[in-house]
């Protein structure tokens, strides 16, 4: 398959063997419940993931990054884990994951897991024993149970919110209704915070990092990685707070856990890998996480959140490449996931950047722009020194579903916010793979309905569709990976930027690999002579057109910095 405008490169796969191959890997995150449902049951399963993995081989990525399969209550989509050492049933079973990982690993793609070490469910055997115990009991000191304030403690102990809207404390009643101590959940309160001065919080956690290290998953992604310390006092936020000053977020012991983990992860014959989570607009405290004891790679989110905008992205690039080097960790580069608005949606808004606090439902989008700027922007992620990680239904150009009927919503961060916030489903709708009508293959016939209903309009967008369409996003993307594994500039290393005009980004990686991406409204006139590997749309004779990025090889002398 050849995409317009590109040289073709042969498709190879070799598995990687080198310890360090996160430096530079491309990693596919699967959100189970909306990957492959194979049982029919309108829910994605293992066995549909098992099933796609030729799919994924052939999408040419290194390692997939598996959302939460434990077994949930799913009052947030599974990020209210109940057993950490099992998988939901909705998924499948222990075993199936094993295989799982086996059947991947065969093919040269690794396996990471989520962990979610902030909290667990309120079903979770610790959390209802808690219940069940006093006041003061062994049972509670692992959590954050406090006496609340007031006359006769009926308002909360201090006045945190949590991050899905409300106060982050409810207050809890014995058998008889009669009210009790109240206890602490960031997010919703079926998501209790657990307490990280207790060694059983710790020694826990060990235990499930070598129980899934020891079946082969070759790392572990970190959900919330700066909240688990708390303030012991529980004070206020401030305006003010100074770095680790706040009181759940990014405190100093954190660093604590993490070189405790990054010792046991070290222990093995391969060494597994800890990717965390961290949003932190500071690049030099976000890069204290990346220390040579702690964790090995975070995401870059303020690329993620940037506006589509050269000034704006040549600042986050270089602040990212620059924080990471002073700990010699790799930039990792991503433009989506489960918690953000598709790119193709949010890149066609007036406003191209990403923030959970402004994010609203009917915001006027352009999809054709929003298509062509995704499309762009993927190339210059992939162009980047480090590691990329793709959002299942990327690859395809997948837009956000923003009319879900209320009754079929499931996020509670739009039950918390009385709708105004649209919340994360829109990004989780199951994927579509073949046909011209829901659910496009993602069941299997005469399946129960999905769990999220897959737009009318989408059978243009199914693996089957653009598989056949050398021009399709999933041709884009196939193309780009390949030559980027085979292209020894990319990856990990360095980069030059190119002098250009300001609506222009232009850098270099080796001696003979450029990246330019045109952001302007105008053609911009490309060197004489260069050979175009590959290019997100179509060229214009021997001009960029705006809102593309291309991939030149040969270029004759270009002032680089």
């Amino acid at each position: 398959m050849k995409v317009p405008g590109t040289t073709a490169i042969p498709q190879t796969r070799e598995p990687v063997t080198d310890g360090r191959w996160w430096r530079e890997a491309v990693v596919y995150q699967v959100y189970v419940r909306s990957f492959a449902d194979a049982n029919g049951d309108g829910i994605g399963d293992l066995e549909g993931v098992l099933a796609r993995l030729p799919y994924l081989a052939d999408l040419g990525v290194d390692a997939l990054w598996f959302s939460p399969w434990y077994p949930s209550p799913l009052a947030d989509t599974g990020y209210d884990i109940a057993d950490y050492r099992a998988v939901d049933p909705a998924f499948g079973t222990l075993e199936e994951a094993e295989q799982l990982i086996a059947a991947a690993r065969s093919l040269g793609i690794r396996t990471i897991v989520d962990i979610v070490p902030n909290h667990v469910s309120n079903q979770h055997a610790w959390f209802r024993s808690a219940l069940a115990s006093p006041p003061g009991s062994p049972e509670r000191d692992r959590f954050w149970f406090r006496s609340g304030a007031g006359r006769d403690g009926e308002l909360p102990p201090n006045g945190w919110q949590s991050i899905f809207g409300g106060p982050a404390w409810t207050r809890t009643e014995d058998d008889n209704g009669v009210p009790g101590e109240w206890y602490l959940h960031l997010f919703a309160p079926e998501q209790p915070d657990l307490n990280w001065t207790h060694p059983d919080v710790w020694a826990e956690h060990e235990d499930v990092l070598r129980f899934w290290f020891d079946r082969g998953v070759a790392g572990v992604r970190i959900d919330s990685a700066a909240l688990l310390v708390k303030d012991p006092q529980l004070a206020e936020e401030r305006p003010d707070n100074g770095p680790g000053e706040h009181p759940f977020m990014d405190r100093d012991e954190l660093h604590d856990i993490y070189r405790r983990w990054r010792a046991l992860a070290d222990g093995y014959p391969e060494p597994r890998v800890l990717v965390g989570e961290v949003w932190l607009p500071d690049p030099v405290r976000f890069a204290r996480y990346l220390r040579p004891d702690e964790l090995h790679i975070a995401f870059n989110f303020d690329f993620l959140a940037c506006p589509w905008e050269p000034g704006a992205l040549h600042r986050s690039i270089e602040s990212a490449l620059a924080a990471h080097a002073l700990v010699d960790a790799p930039t990792t580069w991503v433009l989506s996931n489960h918690d953000v608005t598709r790119p193709v949606t949010r890149y066609g808004r007036d406003d191209t950047s990403f923030a959970f606090e402004s994010k609203r439902a009917g915001t006027p989008t352009n999809l054709v722009l929003g298509r062509r700027r995704a499309r762009a922007a993927s190339l210059l992620a992939m162009a980047l020194p480090g590691s990329m990680y793709i959002y299942q239904g990327e690859e395809l150009g997948l837009p956000e579903v923003e009319d879900i009927p209320f009754e079929r919503r499931q996020d509670p961060m739009w039950r918390r916010s009385g709708g105004l916030n649209p919340g994360r489903d829109g990004c989780r709708v199951p994927i579509p793979w073949t046909g011209s009508r829901p659910p496009y293959g993602f069941s299997p016939a005469k399946a129960s309905r999905p769990w999220l209903d897959p737009p009318d309009d989408w059978g243009h967008l199914t693996v089957a569709a653009q598989s056949d369409d050398d021009t399709s996003m999933l041709a884009l993307y196939r193309a780009g990976l390949r030559i980027r594994r085979a292209t020894p500039e990319l990856g990990e290393g360095d980069l030059r930027w190119i002098t250009s005009s300001d609506s222009v980004l232009a850098f270099a990686r080796g001696e003979d690999f450029n990246c330019i991406v045109n952001f302007g409204p105008d053609p911009v006139e490309l060197p004489a002579g260069a050979g175009v590997l590959i290019s997100s749309s179509e060229l214009d004779g021997g001009a960029l057109p705006p809102d593309t990025t291309v991939w030149l090889r040969d270029l004759p002398d270009m002032d680089s910095r």
